[in-house]
């Protein structure tokens, strides 16, 4: 357990929103504007389920309308409440600045455990939820556009979208009211995948640059880097998945919430993702060893660890035994405030979860804006591309006959180079670019200014000079 003096998550974010604007010259008028969130509403519901009614509480959270629609996700979980809601509204308002898509910030949470529903249910609850936030434009393609969250996932926004087109049924662009849809129902190709591919995406980004690496007591590549990940959802499962497969990380260490997998040769994502899946936890897995507190794992020895689930995995109670050089923030608020001042006093460098899980709304906004375009990425260019690609091969094997020296081109190379770039890879390169670019955006300031001592604190002032600077452009 955290420490009596732990602050609670929403304190955690202005603790760290203050630390930032003291380093800046803001007027305070506009300071207080960026910090308050502009909106909460608090919907209570009932459906007639197995016989009776029963009353659900859900919330929707406007942090910021500097720009607008304002996005977010949805979360269903027992944990929900409004100043849960609120600290991850605010905390969209910065990520979205600093990657750079044009929305505000928002959070939606539903207070259920939906493992004790069965998917009827869950359909009943989540339309009716959907259409309490509906009718008051807190679902809607301009102004307010959801995503998947914890506990929520492709069904679920399904739903919400064929919700808001039946009481829309004269908007056009209706599909485009939530992203994070399945590909059949106006979803995108890589959104699944997208928050842990970011995570992949930014530690590579980090791991280009001896400087910062050097921070961390690191060198070299991915290749070879021990990994712990708690929390084998979405997010963990896709990116211990892709940093093993692609980039040679040693995955030593899985937490979950009935215990933690250790093995220092490797664990396979796949298999031990199956196992849970069909036996509801990591207890009785035959590969690696069963570790009953799975809490002691993050303390464990290795190269990078990757809170990939709960907010306040890492307090007051257990930063000082936290032995990662290197944490990359997966999940919203997995570092309380309180804890992040004794890993930065450790030396121990945090990838914010600001930048590091922004994987998922950056990849929400190209479904956003594939759904308003009504067509999807690469259908007119890709065989134009491949034609243009094919005439240079040609001529090339053209040429070597003129030379008298017949060769060809390797028949992989050939294939890879001819191949036109399809929604998923172009998914896959605008969210590198995304990461790249913002990472680069964050070290400038990092690397610059002597009273910025760690990522985070240079994640929130480019993400609210951003914010300021789109107040300041309305005339506030």
């Amino acid at each position: 357990m955290s420490s009596i003096n732990e602050p609670s998550f929403r304190e955690s974010v202005d603790l760290m929103f203050n630390r930032a604007v003291s380093l800046m010259d803001l007027p305070p008028g506009l300071e207080e504007k960026i910090r308050v969130c502009n909106a909460t509403y608090t919907v209570r519901f009932g459906v007639r389920l197995r016989g009776e009614i029963r009353t659900f509480t859900g919330y929707r959270s406007v942090h910021s309308e500097h720009m607008e629609p304002v996005k977010g996700g949805i979360r269903y979980s027992m944990g929900v409440n409004q100043d849960e809601v609120e600290a991850l509204a605010a905390l969209m308002t910065y990520k979205c600045a600093l990657v750079e898509a044009p929305f505000g910030g928002s959070k939606g949470g539903l207070c259920i455990d939906p493992r004790e529903y069965e998917e009827h249910e869950l359909e009943l609850i989540t339309r009716r939820f959907a259409y309490e936030l509906a009718k008051r434009d807190l679902i809607n393609p301009s102004q307010n556009v959801p995503a998947p969250d914890m506990g929520t996932g492709e069904r679920e926004m399904a739903w919400i979208a064929d919700q808001y087109q039946r009481m829309n049924t004269t908007d056009i662009n209706g599909k485009a009211c939530v992203t994070g849809k399945p590909l059949n129902a106006g979803g995108i190709a890589g959104r699944v995948e997208a928050t842990g591919r970011g995570v992949q995406y930014a530690l590579r980004e980090f791991f280009r640059y001896e400087e910062d690496t050097a921070k961390a007591g690191l060198s070299g590549t991915l290749d070879g880097k021990r990994v712990v990940v708690q929390g084998l959802g979405n997010v963990g499962y896709h990116a211990a998945k892709f940093l093993a497969e692609d980039d040679g990380s040693v995955i030593t260490g899985v937490i979950e919430r009935d215990g933690a997998i250790v093995d220092d040769t490797g664990i396979n994502a796949d298999e031990l993702r199956n196992w849970i899946m069909a036996h509801g936890g990591v207890k009785g897995y035959p590969h690696g060893t069963y570790v009953e507190d799975g809490a002691k794992v993050l303390e464990q020895a290795c190269d990078i660890l990757i809170p990939a689930a709960l907010e306040g995995v890492i307090n007051l109670s257990n930063a000082d035994r936290v032995k990662a050089p290197l944490i990359i923030e997966a999940a919203n608020g997995p570092v309380t405030a309180g804890a992040d001042e004794i890993l930065r006093d450790k030396g121990c460098v945090i990838i914010p979860d600001m930048y590091a899980n922004a994987g998922g709304v950056t990849v929400s906004y190209f479904e956003w804006v594939k759904n308003l375009s009504h067509i999807r990425f690469g259908r007119m260019q890709r065989r134009q591309e491949e034609a243009r690609h094919q005439l240079v091969v040609d001529q090339l094997e053209t040429l070597s006959d003129s030379l008298g020296e017949k060769w060809s081109l390797d028949p992989m190379f050939k294939e890879q180079y001819l191949r036109g770039a399809g929604e998923l890879e172009l998914v896959r390169s605008g969210l590198d670019d995304t990461m790249r670019t913002a990472y680069q955006s964050m070290r400038k300031v990092w690397h610059e200014r002597d009273d910025v001592q760690d990522l985070r604190t240079a994640a929130y002032l480019v993400s609210i000079e951003k914010v300021a600077s789109s107040y300041r452009a309305k005339g506030l």
